[in-house]
């Protein structure tokens, strides 16, 4: 349970642009999987990137961002 209230209540570190180019790139990526221009054979290695974009995204949290003091809000 408290894993849970300190995501919902983390100190959020990324702005507004820098969750714009994150959530895009993540749909951007995606689009071109679906689409055939990645190959299915890079599929892992390109969605897990996209996902950690889309949830850092959403979220307004970066950790990588956290560790090295960097804050774009």
């Amino acid at each position: 349970m408290l894993n849970l209230f300190k995501l919902l209540f983390m100190e959020r570190n990324i702005g507004i642009p820098d969750k714009i180019i994150r959530i895009s790139l993540a749909l951007v990526i995606t689009g071109l999987l679906f689409k055939g221009i990645i190959p299915e054979s890079l599929a892992l290695i390109v969605l897990v990137p996209a996902g950690i974009f889309l949830l850092t995204g959403l979220f307004e949290y970066c950790p990588l961002y956290t560790a090295f003091g960097i804050r774009s809000r």
